[in-house]
């Protein structure tokens, strides 16, 4: 599903916008720090605007196109401390450690 028109240029980051909290781990998990370098420096200059952009809408109808950039500010939080704090996917010092979420909210 497309972004709304007024962020096409985050496009490229749409394999991004991913529904619920265990794929977007398992994406920041698999990715390298550029990849998630890119997506943190195209969206966080546009992160007050798309959230305004999002807030116009009721939470429990959002368009399609609104959802997806919703997700997508979802991933940009989920790669927000491997880029500003940890320089690695993983949390630093938590070996094997891991929690599965077990309650999403929904729409």
């Amino acid at each position: 599903m497309p972004l709304p028109a007024e962020f096409a240029d985050l496009e490229s980051f749409q394999d991004w916008a991913l529904p619920t909290e265990p794929e977007r781990y398992a994406k920041r998990l698999a990715s390298s720090m550029d990849e998630m370098q890119a997506l943190y420096d195209a969206a966080m200059p546009r992160l007050e605007a798309a959230l305004d952009h999002c807030d116009k809408h009721d939470f429990t109808d959002l368009p399609e196109d609104v959802r997806t950039l919703m997700h997508l500010l979802q991933s940009v939080v989920m790669v927000s401390f491997p880029v500003e704090c940890w320089s690695q996917p993983r949390v630093p010092d938590s070996g094997a450690a891991y929690l599965d979420l077990l309650v999403e909210p929904g729409f």
